[in-house]
């Protein structure tokens, strides 16, 4: 029999492949798809998800994969599916206008629309009969189609009374600023929704949100207040215990299903692993505490093993489900652990990852999720000789477990999602000594900057096409990576680059009428321009470009401040509303308020006292700063570097201020006094 496939065969997101099989006649996003609802007089069915989404899978299997539901959206609306990593300007304004209109979002994104790409209806999972309270897609359909004929007025009028309010853009108050007073509110806002007993923030579901943690550790910096230190400390070590640590292979899942930290949702996303991996080397770096530093390690040696391509870039996700169950690969069963493990393994193994017979995953009897239940487990020097059997079990466990069927790859390479984990591994590398991790950093920078930065930025790359032109994300992380992996290799060719992105960006996507950065370049497919700056499961493009351009404002270019300064203008009216979801935005306010500093290392770059310093100063918990080592390269970039000299023979420190720099110093302990990094 011949497979029928519909439109999305021709598309290269494995998302969209995914339903290239169904029977409803999918169309891509694009100008055919609308001109065909006019062609044709009905509505638009949108459908955003992604590769890894576990209900996007459910509402496949009930819905789409089902001929008579799929034969009833075929007559009733033209059909589009769109992939949210490779598109995400229009998830953005699509799930602005669910949340509009029912006050709560998710993937999948339903949306119904006229052509014109107004939407009138939004939902997210929809099953296919109405069951439970909850809207079935069928019913839907009929009721859409019966309204479409008989009150279309009313639907139209609703859709545009949709966009006009999504259009709608705070008013900025010119004398709004943001200050160190918004920090402190940020901090007590945290705290309120902290969560005592498990850590973490709020209740179920919970997110790691690794940059509330990066934002507590500058606060307790700037305040010493040990309570902002504790919240970060507890939680990071939660998360370390719980299931939503993988114990066996390494890395995160995506957030908890309860708010014990104990049973994850289980696909594993590249931008958690980076975010994650920054979060722990930061604490690590503010705490010495080694189980952080091991947490980072567990993290990186999961994405390269994992998640890294052939030619070193990065691939997307892990997906949560296999052989079509939610976490199978991941959970065991009592029997399955007995049969790979020998007695004395087993007993040490049930203790220790609270593996019962009943399991703990309510839906899935016997099923269990591996968490640390026995807390002797962790490091302690009496401890040796059990952590190595530990050890020996996970590598038998996870033998065993990749003899299951694995979990979808997705395979696609995306811009900003590498830029996150280049800044990670970089940093990560520079903080533990650890050259393999850089030497990765710089090969996923090498393969961007080669096959999807050709004259101009684009967003996503597979098999062997590079495409979608940049969004914000995409300068504003790799901006990161390129700085991050320019303090741990001192390449300033790296410097040269972020520059030169950063200046592509403003000229691109610099909103003229209200500040900050829009989420894409005005293209005739969107219905709106966007401008984001809410710091969700992973830092805003807006926040992470403000650090950026001060970063490389301080250090290169006092322009790039100048547009960051603009930008925190452009959104306190928001921030000033809600300063808790703005967290990695007020990390850059934090930089921007000071003290900041510029350190120039001139010292001969293979001397054992200059590499020491280095490594020294890269360990040390002192983020708002750019570390510089002086090199003729450098001295090309920046100029101003060219007069600063070894004093004594020694390595000797500049430290500056807006380029204004003081004695030169060759006293670590006065430059680390000086950092506020003792």
């Amino acid at each position: 029999m011949t497979t029928k496939y519909n439109r999305l065969i021709n598309e290269k997101s494995p998302y969209l492949q995914q339903h290239a099989r169904n029977p409803v006649d999918w169309y891509p996003w694009g100008s055919e798809a609308f001109q065909e609802a006019k062609r044709r007089d009905v509505p638009v069915f949108l459908s955003i998800g992604y590769s890894t989404c576990h209900w996007c899978h459910v509402m496949e299997r009930e819905s789409f994969e089902d001929e008579a539901t799929a034969e009833a959206l075929n007559n009733a609306f033209v059909c589009v599916k769109v992939d949210r990593e490779e598109r995400p300007d229009l998830d953005a304004v699509y799930m602005s206008a669910c949340q509009m209109l029912t006050g709560r979002g998710g993937w999948p994104l339903t949306i119904i629309m006229t052509p014109e790409k107004e939407p009138f209806w939004a939902g997210t999972y929809l099953p296919r009969n109405t069951r439970y309270g909850m809207l079935g897609l069928q019913e839907l359909i009929s009721r859409v189609g019966r309204l479409w004929r008989t009150n279309r007025f009313g639907l139209v009028s609703e859709a545009v009374a949709v966009v006009e309010a999504l259009s709608q853009i705070p008013a900025v108050a010119d004398h709004t600023t943001l200050g160190e007073a918004i920090l402190s509110e940020a901090y007590k806002r945290l705290s309120a929704a902290y969560d005592e007993e498990n850590g973490g923030f709020g209740d179920a579901p919970k997110f790691p949100s690794p940059h509330n943690h990066m934002f507590l550790l500058r606060y307790y910096r700037r305040t010493r207040d040990a309570n902002a230190l504790k919240m970060v400390e507890a939680t990071l070590n939660a998360m370390i215990r719980g299931g939503i640590h993988d114990h066996v292979g390494g890395g995160f899942h995506r957030y908890s299903t309860d708010a014990q930290w104990l049973v994850p949702h289980f696909e594993k996303m590249l931008y958690d692993q980076a975010m994650l991996l920054l979060g722990y080397v930061e604490a690590y770096q503010a705490t010495e505490e080694s189980a952080y530093a091991d947490a980072a390690r567990d993290i990186a040696g999961y994405v390269l093993s994992s998640l890294r391509s052939p030619e070193g870039a990065f691939y997307s996700a892990e997906d949560a489900d296999s052989e079509g169950k939610e976490g199978k690969y991941y959970t065991w069963r009592l029997e399955e652990l007995v049969k790979e493990l020998d007695k004395e393994e087993a007993s040490i193994a049930v203790k220790t990852y609270g593996v019962t017979e009943l399991g703990n995953v309510l839906d899935r009897p016997g099923a269990n999720v591996l968490h640390l239940a026995d807390l002797t487990t962790q490091r302690d020097p009496g401890e040796v000789q059990r952590q190595e059997k530990l050890e020996r079990i996970k590598a038998k466990l996870l033998r065993a477990r990749n003899r299951r069927v694995k979990p979808f790859l997705d395979d696609k390479v995306l811009t900003d999602w590498n830029g996150l984990m280049i800044a990670a591994l970089s940093k990560a590398g520079a903080a533990l000594g650890d050259r393999s991790y850089v030497e990765a950093a710089e090969k996923a920078a090498e393969f961007i900057l080669e096959r999807l930065y050709n004259g101009e930025l684009l967003h996503r790359y597979r098999l062997g096409e590079s495409a979608i032109p940049a969004f914000l994300d995409d300068y504003a992380y790799l901006m990161w990576g390129l700085i991050e992996l320019y303090e741990a290799t001192f390449d300033a060719d790296y410097l040269a680059v972020a520059r030169r992105l950063a200046h592509e960006s403003i000229r691109h996507l610099w909103d003229k009428d209200f500040g900050g950065f829009r989420i894409s370049r005005p293209l005739e497919s969107q219905l709106l321009p966007v401008r984001e700056a809410y710091d969700g499961a992973k830092p805003s493009g807006n926040s992470v470009m403000a650090m950026s351009l001060l970063r490389l404002g301080r250090a290169v270019d006092h322009t790039l401040e100048v547009k960051a300064e603009q930008l925190f203008k452009a959104f306190a009216p928001l921030v000033g509303k809600n300063p808790s979801s703005y967290t990695y935005l007020l990390c850059a306010l934090d930089y921007s308020i000071g003290p900041s500093y510029e350190v120039v290392v001139a010292g001969e770059p293979t001397s054992e006292d200059t590499k020491h310093l280095l490594d020294d100063l890269r360990r040390s918990f002192a983020p708002n700063k750019v570390l510089m080592l002086r090199t003729p390269d450098l001295d090309d970039v920046l100029g101003y570097t060219s007069t600063m000299t070894i004093v004594d023979e020694k390595p000797t420190i500049y430290i500056c201020r807006n380029r204004i720099c003081r004695t030169p110093l060759t006293d670590t302990k006065e430059v680390f006094r000086e950092l506020g990094a003792e």
